[in-house]
């Protein structure tokens, strides 16, 4: 099992040494591939350099703490209104019919379309921020939690029916636990698109935020921070998707057994 797990880390370190090494390599050579230039891409030293300066300098507090208040604000609010919607969606066909084609009509509009709309509604560009961070978690926790209940096995809803289960039973012990590992990746999902949504409203509307701070580097043409707030960005969503996978997986043992056999 540790052999295993070693070998893992071993090609994921691999993966990553080979993709430094050709950036290295581009950035050096300046490679022209027409279409892609390398010409003022920054190389890999320069970008550390520039991290390092940023990890010890008091902004990245300010900027980090401002995304990711943003981010737990618009998600977690998207998450409740995401899950509930589903369950209700997925279990009654009024509410499917009711709610699914406004929602459905709303879904493919992207979040940069959505920013001078939020500007208008929303006396203040925090709120407007944290809206657009909660319509890009939205759609994808609610599309999966519709999902997982709609593939609920019907023999399980038969036979708590046949034993006399109520209504909120049903619910707490068969709707629920049964479309959960459809929710947690939803949740998943939505975290990965509620990071994407706030780096972009950051740029337009922020002042202080990972995504400002990107959008600042590129206007004073210090590209290597580009490059350390893109990284930040990868960072930050990497680790809160790793969170939310790790509490799905205590949460659903039962899941993980069957995804790994």
């Amino acid at each position: 099992m540790i052999g295993l797990q070693l070998g893992r880390w071993l090609r994921r370190a691999c993966s990553l040494a080979i993709c430094l090494s050709f950036w290295q390599m581009a950035s050096t050579l300046k490679l022209d591939f027409g279409v892609v230039t390398f010409s003022n891409v920054p190389l890999p030293a320069d970008v550390a350099s520039a991290g390092l300066e940023f990890f010890h300098s008091p902004r990245l507090f300010s900027h980090v703490v401002s995304s990711l208040e943003r981010v737990f604000a618009g998600y977690g609010i998207a998450a409740v209104a995401g899950v509930t919607l589903g369950l209700l969606i997925g279990r009654l066909r009024f509410a499917g019919d009711f709610l699914q084609a406004p929602l459905e009509l709303l879904r493919p509009i992207p979040a940069v379309a959505w920013i001078p709309l939020a500007v208008l509604m929303f006396p203040s560009s925090e709120l407007s921020m944290i809206f657009i961070t909660f319509t890009g978690a939205l759609f994808p926790i609610l599309i999966n939690t519709v999902h997982g209940v709609e593939n609920i096995d019907p023999r399980l809803i038969a036979s708590a029916r046949s034993l006399g289960s109520t209504r909120s039973a049903m619910l707490l012990e068969v709707i629920i636990p049964g479309a959960a590992p459809s929710v947690v990746t939803g949740l998943v999902i939505g975290m990965g698109t509620s990071w994407f949504c706030l780096v972009t409203a950051e740029m337009i509307s922020g002042q202080y935020g990972i995504g400002y701070y990107t959008w600042e580097s590129y206007t004073l043409q210090n590209y290597p921070e580009i490059i350390v707030g893109m990284i930040v960005i990868g960072l930050l969503g990497m680790a809160s998707s790793a969170a939310l996978k790790a509490v799905g997986a205590a949460l659903l043992p039962w899941h993980s057994k069957e995804a790994k056999s």
